[in-house]
C-alpha cells in the first residue's frame, strides 16, 4: 500500500463530545476520569503513553513508556537514567506525556517539568517490581546500547539470575530510578464529526480557586 493509498483510508469520528461545562475544573481530575473510563473501557495498555524529550541541541526522541502513578504533584515514570530519555533530561528537564485511546477517540497531552524522584522512592518502587523485571534492569544496560545478538542479552540475564539465585533482596542498580513530571498545560482531545474536534486546554492561572483555567482550541 502506497502512501496515496492511505490518504483514502478515513474515519468520521463520533463515539463523544467534550464540553467545558462536563469537564472537571481540575485537570488531574479529569484525566484520571477518562483514565478510569479507559479502563473500564478495557482498553489495551491504558497506561501506556508517549514520552516526547528533546536533547541539548533541541533534537526529539520520542518512545512509548508506562505510566506508573499520577498525583497532585505529577506523573510518574521509571528508567535507565543512562538511556537516551535520561540523557536528554539532563540536559532539558521538559517533556510531553502523549494518551491515546482509539478506541475512545480521545487523547490527553501534558506538558511539563521533568526532575527525578528522590533515591528511597525509587528503591521502595524497584522491590514492587517482579523478581525477573529487577534481574532485567541490572543486564539491560547500557539501555540502547548495541549488543550482538538476543541470545548473547539472554544469557547475561541467564547468568545473573543463576548468581542471584538465592538474594531475596536483589539491589537497585544506581542507574536506574523513577522520575515525576510535574504538568504546567493539559490538553484533552476527543475525535468528532468532519474533523471538528473538540480540544480543551488547562493552563495555569492564579486567580482561578483551582489554579487553572479552561480554554477552547481550534480542531
Amino acid at each position: 500500500m502506497s502512501v496515496k493509498d492511505l490518504s483514502e483510508l478515513r474515519q468520521n469520528y463520533g463515539k463523544g463530545s467534550l464540553q467545558v461545562h462536563d469537564v472537571s475544573a481540575d485537570p488531574l481530575d479529569q484525566f484520571l476520569k477518562w483514565l478510569d473510563h479507559a479502563l473500564q473501557a478495557q482498553v489495551t495498555e491504558p497506561y501506556a503513553m508517549t514520552l516526547a524529550t528533546a536533547d541539548g541541541n533541541g533534537r526529539p526522541h520520542a518512545r512509548t513508556v508506562l505510566l506508573r502513578g499520577a498525583d497532585a504533584n505529577g506523573f510518574y515514570f521509571y528508567s535507565n537514567y543512562d538511556s537516551q530519555k535520561g540523557q536528554d533530561l539532563a540536559a532539558n528537564p521538559y517533556a510531553e506525556l502523549l494518551f491515546f485511546w482509539p478506541a475512545l477517540e480521545q487523547q490527553v497531552r501534558i506538558h511539563g517539568s521533568v526532575e527525578r524522584i528522590s533515591e528511597q522512592e525509587s528503591t521502595a518502587y524497584y522491590h514492587k517490581r517482579p523478581r525477573d523485571s529487577q534481574i532485567a534492569a541490572h543486564v539491560s544496560t547500557p539501555q540502547s546500547g548495541i549488543i550482538e545478538s538476543r541470545e548473547l542479552l539472554e544469557q547475561r540475564f541467564a547468568d545473573l539470575n543463576h548468581q542471584l539465585e538465592h538474594t531475596t533482596n536483589i539491589e537497585k542498580p544506581v542507574f536506574w530510578g523513577g522520575y515525576c513530571l510535574k504538568p504546567n498545560s493539559y490538553e484533552f482531545w476527543q475525535g468528532r464529526p468532519n474533523r471538528l474536534h473538540d480540544r480543551l486546554k488547562y493552563i495555569p492561572d492564579s486567580l482561578s480557586d483551582t489554579g487553572w483555567r479552561i480554554e477552547r482550541l481550534m480542531p
